[in-house]
């Protein structure tokens, strides 16, 4: 028999610093069972987030005090909404008397969408607006629109039809297999339909796996809300030049 000790793993010291499947390993010509177990769990997960309806109760509750109102894009079902894109664009074709209620001329208009991974609308989307209205006293902000079957481009037909300046649209990103809860935010200036995503700003990766932090994510947005008002465009001419805002300290969100 060999007593030669076995040297230890030379790949656990980077694993800990990364959500990526590296150094995982061979048994024989496969991997070890316990990667192939972990690697169907995350995609499992990930078609989880996809399919899972959002829950809109919860996300209206939570987000109390704030008043809300809801709508539905131009796709009927989740199997339509995969399929035609541009069907998610837009609102339905049926109007929305709380939509036409809710007044006109708002600074900003905050839309809730559940995107591709309703959960991380249902695990974020709530402390972020909060934490933004927090920061955004002074702006004259609407009813919260929390949207079903949406995209990113739904926000410029929310925001057209409400007359506000700014539309930020948060949205569940599409889940990857480490990350299956990770939120968006895309803030576009005068939304209206038929703007290009190169006249939006995004902020992505907030997430509790090592993405941004409510605190953080809400500072930054609020810079660029601020920046966008004085410069009245965003997109491309817009850059992100908060860097130099320190990270928050603790605040851990679900999923770390």
């Amino acid at each position: 028999m060999d007593d030669v000790a076995r040297p230890a793993d030379p790949w656990s010291a980077l694993r800990a610093s990364t959500n990526a499947r590296i150094g995982l390993g061979r048994s024989g010509d496969a991997m070890p069972l316990k990667a192939v177990l972990e690697f169907q769990a995350a995609h499992a997960t990930a078609r989880d987030a996809v399919h899972t309806p959002l829950d809109l109760d919860a996300v209206e509750a939570a987000l109390q005090p704030l008043s809300t109102l809801r709508v539905k894009s131009s796709a009927p079902d989740r199997p339509t909404y995969l399929r035609r894109p541009d069907l998610g664009r837009r609102l339905d074709d049926e109007p929305s008397p709380d939509l036409e209620a809710a007044g006109k001329g708002a600074d900003v208009v905050f839309v809730v969408a559940d995107g591709l991974s309703a959960t991380a609308v249902q695990m974020h989307a709530a402390p972020l607006v909060h934490a933004c209205a927090e920061r955004l006293k002074g702006f004259k902000i609407a009813p919260v629109v929390l949207a079903s079957q949406a995209r990113v481009a739904l926000g410029d037909d929310v925001g057209e039809r409400l007359g506000a300046a700014l539309v930020a649209v948060l949205i569940g990103e599409r889940p990857g297999l480490s990350v299956a809860e990770s939120l968006g935010v895309y803030l576009t200036y005068e939304p209206r339909r038929g703007r290009r995503d190169s006249e939006r700003n995004c902020i992505s990766n907030i997430h509790g796996k090592g993405g941004l932090s409510y605190a953080l994510a809400a500072d930054k947005l609020v810079w660029l809300v601020r920046e966008a008002t004085r410069l009245k465009l965003t997109g491309v001419k817009l850059k992100d030049d908060v860097d130099a805002l320190a990270p928050a300290p603790g605040g851990a969100l679900p999923g770390a």
